[in-house]
């Protein structure tokens, strides 16, 4: 998937996937208007699809492999 780094808001947990409900990691932004909201699945499911649709794509499925900060003794 191509990432779009464009100034749109990032996607939280709140942002769910248009096709299953899932948690969205990526926000298509349509030529024609209007956005749609995919999890990192049907994402690359329908990825040939959405290239030939699509004004921007914001992909933040990095967020799936990335490493939590460890806590400091302190906080444990």
């Amino acid at each position: 998937m191509t990432t779009v780094l464009t100034p749109a808001s990032p996607l939280t947990a709140g942002d769910r996937c248009d096709r299953c409900g899932a948690q969205a990691y990526l926000r298509v932004v349509l030529i024609s208007g209007g956005e749609l909201l995919f999890c990192a699945h049907h994402g690359r499911k329908f990825e040939p699809e959405l290239k030939k649709i699509a004004a921007e794509i914001q992909d933040e499925t990095e967020k799936l492999t990335a490493t939590p900060a460890s806590a400091t003794d302190d906080e444990r």
